[in-house]
């Protein structure tokens, strides 16, 4: 017996129609919560390509996009070495994640004592 899992995300927009508020909530575990940023990416088996739909509040201000991506990057490394059991080329995204963060200033090279 198979089993079905839900995720509404709810977005309202303004006049303009940009978004302002966003919230989600998933049938599984009953959870919700509201967001200023999400990032969606499925594919297309048949077409052999993916679909991008990327939105954001206009309170979500520069840093936190920054921190939003950088974590973006280290859950792709991650899911990258699940999914293909590559551990080298997890390992180069993963490097290139901590590069990001060195030069979006969300890590500080270690000072020398």
């Amino acid at each position: 017996m198979s089993k079905k899992s839900e995720i509404h995300i709810t977005v309202e927009l303004d006049e303009n129609k940009l978004p302002v508020k966003m919230n989600w909530n998933s049938s599984e575990n009953n959870e919700s919560g509201e967001c200023k940023s999400f990032f969606l990416a499925l594919w297309d088996g048949n077409q052999q390509s993916s679909l991008h739909l990327n939105l954001w509040t206009k309170e979500m201000n520069v840093e936190e996009m920054r921190q939003f991506v950088h974590q973006m990057l280290l859950n792709q490394s991650d899911m990258l070495k699940k999914a293909t059991g590559d551990e080298a080329l997890a390992a180069s995204l993963y490097d290139y994640s901590h590069q990001y963060a060195m030069k979006s200033g969300i890590l500080k090279e270690p000072t020398k004592s």
